[in-house]
């Protein structure tokens, strides 16, 4: 059974290794000399560490200001600055360098614009296909407002992946998402696998902000029905004593029964505690493929 007991403070377990200094410095320069950004910084994942030594990152796309008010992110708030036209290029030639293989392009909510920056999301892509032709491209994208014509621009550039995150259990959006609307995020999710069914569909969520065992096989269960494909699962971390407060810390057998959960549903569950939405994107999907 899931347990309920708060751990704190934090358990040895969230401890991330795998570092390499000179390694996540000499990645910090390269993003530094293309003018991009990445998730990995500005929502301070635990794995950066072990992702920027091994030459890999999630590209953030359409600057780091986020037009959004999520009470669980890392991200800055506010007025963000127009899409920078060469971002698109700069990231294909970035990711051409670092020879990736499975290529990860997410953005901070764009609300101030029209389609929510989904152009710019498919000429990234497209830019991304065109100097690496054999390397796969996932794309984590906001929800457009729930605008699915936004979104068919993006599926359009044919990314290997479309994922989009429910974050969170529907009972807990109003505190952690007030801008955001699960049944909006699950219909995008069901548009793409309807209408692209190519395209392998993905989604991720945080446990550890309240949530329950019935509510979370409740949101596998909505998952599996909308057609998704793959599920990450991963803990909660408060990123500041502002933000929204941890609930409890999942012990990693805890997630192994939840991987079991979504097995028995017909879903691929990838979780533990310190997975994350894009953490080895890559391996995911060829263990997908190879299932």
């Amino acid at each position: 059974m899931l347990r309920t007991k708060n751990f704190s403070p934090k358990p040895e377990f969230l401890r991330s290794s795998g570092r390499n200094q000179r390694a996540v410095q000499k990645l910090r320069r390269m993003l530094r000399d293309f003018t991009l950004h990445t998730v990995c910084e500005e929502a301070h994942c635990p794995n950066l560490g072990k992702c920027f030594s091994q030459g890999t990152a999630t590209f953030l796309l359409l600057g780091k200001i986020c037009t959004r008010n999520c009470r669980f992110c890392a991200v800055e708030k506010g007025t963000p600055a127009p899409p920078d036209p060469n971002e698109p290029e700069q990231v294909a030639k970035m990711a051409e360098k670092l020879g990736l293989k499975h290529i990860v392009i997410t953005s901070v909510t764009r609300d101030d614009l029209e389609d929510g920056g989904a152009e710019h999301f498919a000429q990234t892509v497209f830019q991304v296909k065109k100097a690496l032709p054999h390397a796969t491209v996932e794309v984590l994208t906001p929800d457009f407002r729930g605008n699915f014509k936004a979104l068919e621009k993006v599926l359009e550039a044919e990314p290997e992946v479309f994922n989009h995150n429910l974050e969170t259990v529907p009972r807990l959006y109003e505190k952690v998402r007030p801008k955001a609307d699960y049944f909006r995020s699950l219909s995008l999710l069901r548009y793409a696998q309807k209408n692209f069914p190519q395209i392998i569909t993905k989604s991720g969520i945080m446990v550890g902000m309240g949530e329950n065992k019935d509510e979370i096989k409740a949101l596998i269960s909505d998952l599996k029905k909308a057609g998704c494909h793959i599920l990450t699962i991963g803990q909660y971390l408060a990123p500041s004593k502002k933000h929204f407060p941890v609930a409890k810390y999942y012990h990693p057998e805890e997630y192994k029964e939840l991987e079991e959960i979504g097995k028995k549903f017909g879903l691929m569950v990838f979780a533990g505690p310190l997975v994350r939405s894009s953490y080895l994107a890559g391996e995911v999907l060829a263990r997908l493929r190879e299932s």
